[in-house]
């Protein structure tokens, strides 16, 4: 039977981001993708000017609460950015209304970046998406959002296995069987990602060569990738290079281009990869 998402996001009508990027990945994966829109922006507000914004907190909870009505059910509930206290409130109603037993709940819990809180959040943000965060059976931060969730000092790269590993084990005590940590290098010239699962207390990584600068929506497209590397039957491991591998390509060719970082990763050129990796793997 093919496997149902439940996708919470906000939607930029332009700009590879949030729910733009996370609908045809996981549809390229073969799972039927439902969406509950936070927001809808003419662009994301990552360096432009002027974008428009309709909030759209009050239709979240009528749009599950119908769904409800219609008797079904879901593999996943995918959550990205969050944009204030009630709509932190409201997914968690949703966690409740529709967890399972075998229901995944993946969590990235967008707040921050470079050592800092998103100017459209409150200092004590943090502390609602941490309750959140509880009900979650992967959790995705970045380095920042991570050290903003459990309290810790956000250091500069390139970092140490130690801090590393303290920050995924903190983060997995909020109750999530595995913590997966974006932004991670040991060296220069080096980015990628680090897992921990807390039921073994095993940590992995996947690293790969950092290509020359700051590209938006590449949380969006990692998270995403991830999840449909894991709903195709991947370990955690096998989900974590997936994840990698297919964020870096998408990288390098949006730097071979040269087309305008705000405008996000060329990620559409590798679905159909994707698709095919996905595809075999639930053969086997």
């Amino acid at each position: 039977m093919q496997k149902r998402v439940a996708a919470i996001h906000d939607i930029s009508c332009f700009g590879r981001c949030s729910l733009t990027v996370a609908l045809p990945i996981l549809s390229a994966g073969g799972y039927e993708t439902s969406i509950i829109p936070t927001a809808v922006l003419s662009t994301h507000t990552g360096g432009f000017e002027g974008f428009t914004f309709r909030d759209l907190t009050e239709d979240i909870l009528p749009i599950a609460e119908h769904w409800k009505t219609l008797d079904i059910s879901f593999d996943a509930i995918y959550t990205g950015y969050l944009g204030s206290f009630a709509q932190l409130d409201m997914v968690s109603q949703i966690f409740d209304m529709y967890k399972k037993k075998e229901t995944l709940i993946v969590v990235d819990p967008v707040m921050g970046d470079n050592g800092r809180l998103y100017t459209s959040f409150k200092e004590d943000f943090p502390r609602g998406m941490a309750g959140l965060c509880e009900k979650a059976d992967i959790l995705v931060p970045n380095i920042t959002e991570a050290a903003l969730l459990v309290q810790e000092e956000y250091l500069e790269g390139p970092y140490t296995p130690e801090y590393i590993e303290k920050l995924l084990h903190k983060m997995a005590d909020f109750g999530a069987k595995k913590v997966v940590l974006t932004g991670v290098y040991f060296e220069e010239g080096q980015i990628g990602a680090a897992a921990y699962d807390s039921t073994c207390r095993q940590t992995v990584y996947s690293l790969g060569e950092k290509v020359p600068g700051m590209y938006h929506g590449t949380g969006d497209v990692f998270s995403s990738v991830l999840l449909t590397g894991l709903l195709s039957g991947f370990s955690m491991e096998e989900a974590l290079k997936l994840a990698v591998d297919f964020t870096a390509e998408a990288i390098k060719r949006t730097y071979r281009a040269g087309t305008d970082n705000r405008f996000g990763v060329n990620f559409e050129e590798g679905l159909y990869e994707l698709a095919k990796v996905c595809s075999a793997s639930r053969k086997i």
